[in-house]
């Protein structure tokens, strides 16, 4: 670990975590992951998604806003296909992707619908957000969904968009889309669910004496450093890219949480201000 990380967590130590605000939160933006929706072979996860249904059933329940940005249509439709690996072709990967995007919709429909919520989906571009007037439609589409007590599920079209699918220009993936949609809709907390429980000093998969980053007050240059490479085989996003994203949702007033899917409670820990993953705090 450098120098900077030391200085950046001194300074932690000296700043006040206010995630304790997050309790009052009204709308919140929720983005899963490939690694929570899925195990290792591309079937579903069902109990991390019934999971993920309880408890935003339960944030709904309480007069809460939730937008779920979602991952996981390619990985499920590999699953779903049984294929024994990620096709390599564009043209086999978009068709892939709107299998599962298919077969998610249907499990998140029936999961939440056990609670006496329906779903919406959103498929998006960057283009769709760089258009003035599209973006205006889209705006007005959550809106209307949130007033109808209905869950927005967003994701990436990858059967129009080769973007996010060849990692390498505008969304790139869904942490980045998430925290688009959660400045584009003012929310003031976006969760990220990953694969690993929080933001560490270096990778604790390589270093068991790795620590945990509790609080992030500002995101440095210098934090961005520690992040790493990319996530799991199954997903596209890696700790930079959630990093990125938290960048721009603080930088909008908006706090955020990068912390482990799948884990029991884990949300409700979070809307209750439990010190879980890693807390950055909104500007202004």
């Amino acid at each position: 670990m450098d120098f900077s990380i030391k200085k950046t967590r001194r300074k932690n130590k000296m700043m006040i975590d206010d995630r304790s605000k997050i309790s009052g939160a009204k709308r919140i933006v929720i983005k899963v992951g490939t690694s929570t929706v899925t195990y290792e072979n591309g079937s579903i996860h069902f109990q991390n998604i019934e999971r993920l249904a309880w408890e935003i059933s339960g944030l709904m329940n309480q007069g809460k806003e939730v937008i779920l940005v979602t991952s996981g249509a390619i990985g499920v439709g590999v699953g779903r296909l049984r294929l024994p690996e990620r096709p390599v072709e564009m043209g086999e990967k978009q068709a892939v992707a709107a299998i599962g995007q298919c077969e998610l919709m249907n499990i998140y429909s029936r999961c939440f619908s056990e609670y006496s919520y329906m779903v919406g989906q959103v498929l998006l571009t960057k283009d769709d957000l760089d258009d003035e007037i599209t973006r205006e439609n889209i705006t007005n589409t959550f809106s209307a969904l949130l007033k109808k007590r209905v869950l927005p599920v967003v994701n990436e079209n990858d059967t129009v968009s080769t973007k996010e699918i060849l990692h390498n220009g505008t969304f790139g993936d869904n942490d980045a889309l998430s925290a688009h949609v959660a400045v584009l809709m003012q929310a003031e907390v976006l969760i990220i669910l990953s694969d690993i429980d929080a933001l560490y000093d270096c990778d604790p998969r390589q270093n068991p004496n790795a620590k945990r980053l509790s609080f992030v007050p500002t995101v440095s240059k210098e934090l961005e450093t520690v992040a790493g490479g990319s996530g799991s085989n199954r997903g596209t996003g890696g700790m930079i890219t959630k990093i990125s994203a938290m960048a721009q949702a603080t930088q909008a007033g908006i706090a955020g949480v990068i912390t482990k899917g799948g884990a029991k409670h884990i949300i409700e820990d979070i809307m209750e201000g439990k010190d879980v993953g890693t807390f950055f705090s909104a500007k202004g």
